[in-house]
């Protein structure tokens, strides 16, 4: 399966239906955009973002457009908003495992782990 991701908004209880988002490869405090998307409506990425054959070991980066998603739904957020944009750096260690990595957001926090 490669790498994926999936994000939850807990202040509605469902998927982040149409957050952007942002993939980049990094190295130390260089990073490099491999590519951007917006979820679907199950909030996942309508394809892996890496597959096993093309995944490689080393550090990566997702951004996601928190506040943009919630304005979007209509929510009204105090200026600056608490969360913008929450960006998870994490590493692959293993290219044949599964690396799934979830969001679970409102708009004052978020929680993240490995999942399967």
């Amino acid at each position: 399966m490669g790498l994926s991701t999936h994000v939850l908004d807990t202040m509605h209880g469902g998927p982040a239906a149409g957050m952007a988002v942002a993939l980049y490869t990094t190295q130390g405090d260089s990073a490099t955009l491999v590519k951007r998307f917006v979820l679907n409506a199950d909030g996942r990425s309508d394809t892996p973002l890496y597959d096993n054959d093309t995944l490689r070991v080393g550090t990566y980066r997702l951004t996601f457009d928190v506040a943009g998603y919630f304005k979007a739904c209509g929510v009204k957020l105090p200026e600056p908003n608490f969360l913008d944009k929450v960006s998870l750096d994490f590493g692959v260690a293993h290219t044949d495992q599964h690396y799934h990595v979830p969001l679970l957001v409102s708009p004052w926090s978020y929680a993240t782990y490995r999942g399967s």
